[in-house]
């Protein structure tokens, strides 16, 4: 009898609890579930992850001290508590701004070329497309970054003022082997070639193969600093990569990469939720650079 009322009773505060909730609390469910989920991947994809546990431990240390009435203990871990929240922001800094560009980022960006019709777009493709194969043809060293929503200026600045129309004899003239701007990066905005000798940052995921050389660890940090699509192409192997999100995706053929930049640069389709590349080759695990 007394089961039945209690079975009873919780049927009757479940009915209630359910009755009360509304729209606006399930969407105020989601978007929180959402933003948990999303710092929770930021966390794991970063170096912060062990320095968000050691500070998960000392907040549950310090709710422990001052449960069991230790009051010294439990001033002193609240104290190293605020100094690791600090911490984080001051270590982390290029992962936090990186997140806050990208929420920044009201909606996926037409490309800065959307102006331009398909047919002169496809144009300025196939100049690079060109410079690119030749680079592939002959093991030329080459980095191409493609500036989108994020500006470039602080980049262009390290490297020497070109604001040029693209052209694969120029683009070939800047990475000739032993011309003095070959060993930098090519910045390109809108349809100019802006900058060349351009120096990027290196990438910080200390998970990349062991053999990558500077110029794939400087086309993945320019990535993981915005949201730039770099195009690299191996001095060694003369392979074609592209870097975009922080991630590299190898073994690249003219074609592929002439729809990827009409697509996700020269305002050809939207870009999909998917990079558009993502498994159409696989990972090199060979290149020496």
């Amino acid at each position: 009898m007394q089961e039945n009322i209690l079975l009873e009773v919780v049927r009757e505060n479940f009915l209630r609890i359910i009755s009360g909730i509304g729209l606006t609390d399930v969407v105020d469910v989601l978007i929180v579930a959402f933003v948990v989920y999303k710092v929770l991947i930021f966390i794991r994809e970063t170096r912060a992850e062990q320095l968000v546990k050691g500070l998960l431990i000392l907040a549950i240390a310090a709710v422990l001290a001052d449960r069991l009435d230790l009051y010294t203990l439990s001033w002193m871990l609240r104290g190293a508590t605020a100094l690791g929240v600090i911490a984080i922001v001051i270590v982390f800094q290029p992962e936090l701004r990186r997140a806050l560009e990208v929420v920044g980022r009201s909606r996926i960006m037409k490309m800065r070329l959307a102006q331009f019709d398909k047919e002169k777009a496809r144009d300025i493709a196939a100049r690079f497309i060109k410079a690119v194969e030749h680079f592939s043809a002959s093991k030329t060293g080459a980095l191409i970054v493609f500036e989108r929503e994020t500006a470039l200026n602080d980049i262009i600045e390290t490297g020497v003022n070109i604001n040029a129309e693209v052209t694969s004899e120029l683009l070939q003239n800047i990475f000739y082997e032993g011309a003095p701007l070959h060993d930098g990066a090519v910045i390109v905005r809108t349809d100019k070639l802006t900058a060349a000798g351009c120096v990027l940052p290196l990438s910080q995921n200390n998970k990349l193969d062991s053999d990558l050389g500077t110029r794939h660890r400087a086309g993945i940090g320019i990535t993981e600093n915005s949201d730039a699509i770099s195009v690299i192409v191996s001095e060694e192997t003369g392979i074609i990569s592209i870097a975009e999100d922080g991630k590299l995706t190898r073994f690249f053929d003219v074609k592929p990469l002439e729809e990827v930049l009409l697509n996700s640069y020269f305002g050809g389709k939207e870009k999909e939720k998917a990079s558009p590349f993502k498994n159409l080759f696989r990972r090199d695990n060979n290149a020496s650079e």
